[in-house]
């Protein structure tokens, strides 16, 4: 893959957060900000994918995590709904749940209210970057890729290999050595952040497909789309 215009693909992992650019390179950081100081001392970077809801509704459920519903077919659980603003600055997940439901009639599922320290923490980071900033959701780039729903959930082996082999197809064939970045990170954040990339590179390109377009936009002014 050429880097003429380098590019990441971010995805946060239990221990931080894992970047693949589009040179294979590996990279990691206990933030975002850390990460992509990093990756940026190898080269300046024009685009970042980044596996994580931008653009945060105050009320009503996100166009964007509808379509991608949509798109990943049997994988919609994959998808989880973007919570309000206010739910995600809440103390507990029972605080969380009680004003996502009066903002947008669905509860919160343990597991956004878990990433809820991630998203604020892109929210915060993704205005002052030096590069432009997407968002992306792996499922939706590799069903891209494939031009159909992936078959296999990424956790299992199956998935795993398919996930693979359409990176290699892509040219996005991850190497063994990634630094610490496969040290810190999951097989599947890996080949997660290489997606994100593949995408970000599309980006770069002008190929990317923004799912709604145009982007929503909330009351952050942050363009609510995510890409593939």
């Amino acid at each position: 893959m050429s880097e003429s215009r380098r590019v990441m693909g971010v995805d946060a992992c239990k221990k931080g957060w894992v970047g693949i650019c589009g040179d294979l390179r590996g990279y990691f950081g206990t933030s975002i900000g850390e990460l992509v100081a990093a990756a940026e001392r190898d080269g300046a970077l024009a685009v970042v994918g980044v596996d994580i809801p931008i653009g945060l509704p105050l009320v009503g459920v996100r166009q964007a995590d509808v379509l991608a519903r949509r798109l990943v077919g049997r994988r919609a659980s994959s998808v989880f709904s973007t919570p309000v603003r206010e739910a995600l600055l809440a103390a507990t997940h029972a605080e969380a749940t009680a004003l996502n439901l009066r903002a947008t009639g669905k509860g919160l599922s343990q597991q956004a209210y878990a990433l809820a320290r991630k998203i604020l923490e892109v929210d915060t980071w993704a205005p002052t970057a030096g590069c432009v900033v997407i968002e992306v959701h792996p499922e939706v780039c590799f069903a891209t890729m494939a031009g159909r729903p992936l078959t296999h959930p990424k956790s299992t082996w199956a998935g795993g290999e398919e996930r693979r082999q359409l990176l290699a197809s892509a040219g996005m064939q991850v190497p063994a050595d990634i630094g610490r970045a496969g040290e810190f990170a999951a097989v599947d954040d890996v080949l997660d952040a290489a997606a994100a990339a593949w995408t970000a590179r599309r980006y770069a390109e002008g190929r990317a497909v923004a799912y709604p377009e145009p982007p929503e936009v909330f009351g952050d002014g942050l363009p609510a789309a995510i890409w593939a």
